[in-house]
């Protein structure tokens, strides 16, 4: 059977690396670092723990996982890296640690994280994510499962953006995105629902229809936000409905950014 481990890397002592895990040449992992199998980990990567990183990911040469977050408040605790299955992560992708002890940076299953994506401390990113090239995502952000983050944004702390969202590129995003909806531009506005995605996901005709109806009382009817919501929470028991509602209604809660608003349509 033939070497699995590059002469040139250097692996701590402490580092459980399951005995399938490939590892090219220069990589370094540090203290307390556990690999599933099948993960492959690439030229010059730096791992350091304590990290978890599960079966089946191909981390890319020059990326960086599990390092100390870039955060004054962080005072040296043992925090954590959680990677699950099949991501790929690819050139000079960064993922720094959680500030406080037993807390965690998670990222979820089958997710794609281009090159230059930078997930800062406390970020969550769920599953079958794509985040494309040079997104940068600060402290406790939260991206919901099979969302897709445009090139060359940057998203501010605490955001939360929703299950099936598409952030086009280059967009500053400082509000929380709304599940299946398309936002873009600087200041980044709601625009449509995400049809394509949506109907990649499997959506039925019903489902579009009704998600269409609650997007029009959101963004087009003028309504209040409070009133708005009143009417979307008596429009369906669907469940994409009763997902959107939930989340627009914890996103006003204190310590969230609050929804982001839609583009003003001039009659």
């Amino acid at each position: 059977m033939p070497t699995l481990i590059h002469p040139t890397a250097i692996i701590a002592e402490s580092a459980e690396l399951h005995p399938t895990v490939q590892v090219g040449p220069y990589a370094v992992i540090g203290e307390k670092v556990k690999v599933e199998a099948g993960t492959t980990i690439g030229a010059h990567v730096v791992i350091e723990g304590p990290t978890e990183i599960g079966s089946g990911n191909r981390i890319f040469p020059g990326a960086a996982i599990g390092l100390e977050p870039q955060d004054l408040k962080y005072a040296g605790a043992p925090s954590m890296v959680k990677i699950g299955d099949n991501n790929q992560i690819r050139e000079f992708v960064t993922v720094n640690r959680a500030t406080y002890e037993e807390e965690s940076t998670v990222i979820g299953n089958g997710n794609l994280l281009m090159a230059y994506v930078h997930v800062a401390h406390n970020c969550i990113v769920e599953d079958s994510v794509v985040i494309a090239n040079a997104v940068s995502l600060a402290g406790h952000v939260k991206i919901e499962s099979k969302a897709v983050i445009g090139g060359i944004v940057g998203i501010h702390q605490f955001v939360h953006i929703g299950k099936m969202a598409m952030v086009g590129g280059m967009a500053r995003v400082v509000q929380d995105v709304p599940p299946f909806m398309l936002v873009e531009g600087n200041p980044c506005l709601v625009r449509s629902l995400n049809l394509v995605g949506l109907k990649r996901a499997g959506l039925t005709s019903e489902d579009l229809a009704i998600l269409k109806k609650a997007f029009r009382i959101l963004y087009r009817s003028g309504k209040l936000f409070s009133e708005a919501l009143e009417e979307l929470e008596l429009l369906s028991d669907n469940k994409y409905i009763q997902e959107l509602h939930q989340f627009l209604s914890l996103s006003v809660q204190s310590k969230r950014r609050g929804p982001m608003p839609g583009k003003i349509i001039n009659n």
